[in-house]
């Protein structure tokens, strides 16, 4: 140990068996050990790089097919919403007895409902129409009453006429 403290500044002994020589052996196996994780740590950045940028992409093409599902259901929405208008004037046009206003609904199925609910108010109003007209109806053959026309009859015909009126 004597000789380290002779030793000049800036210079150092480093024999083999010297105590500087082993600590210099650590340090750089120490130094060649943080090298080597230096780099693969470098490695792992530059893969999680990669793997970010990928991920990056699939990101940016699943936006882009979202708004294109986004443009396409509102295609099929706005078809969807024709159909069901058209199939409501036609259920109007083949139910002429229904009044249009009691055909509705948002659906195919809303449209269905709507006119058997209508169906069965319409024939509950025609049976109480017929009750009633059946209530009020005159018998078939019941002689008619009034004044007999006299034109055209003779005299004589005309007095037997009056008699059997009062007779």
């Amino acid at each position: 140990m004597a000789e380290a403290n002779n030793v000049e500044p800036g210079t150092l002994n480093v024999e083999p068996g010297n105590e500087a020589h082993e600590e210099l052996d650590a340090v750089k196996a120490q130094l060649e050990e943080e090298q080597k994780a230096k780099t693969t740590l470098e490695e792992a950045m530059a893969g999680k790089d990669a793997r970010l940028a990928e991920l990056e992409a699939a990101l940016s093409e699943a936006k882009q097919g979202s708004e294109a599902s986004t443009a396409e259901l509102t295609a099929v929405k706005a078809a969807r919403d024709q159909a069901v208008a058209k199939y409501a004037t036609m259920a109007k046009a083949l139910n002429p007895t229904i009044p249009e206003d009691m055909i509705t609904g948002e659906t195919i199925e809303g449209i269905d409902a709507s006119v058997e609910k209508a169906k069965g108010l319409v024939s509950s109003v025609k049976q109480s129409l017929e009750s009633e007209a059946s209530k009020a109806k005159v018998p078939a053959g019941a002689p008619t009453r009034g004044a007999i026309s006299l034109e055209g009859m003779s005299s004589r015909d005309k007095i037997a006429a009056g008699i059997q009126q009062k007779g």
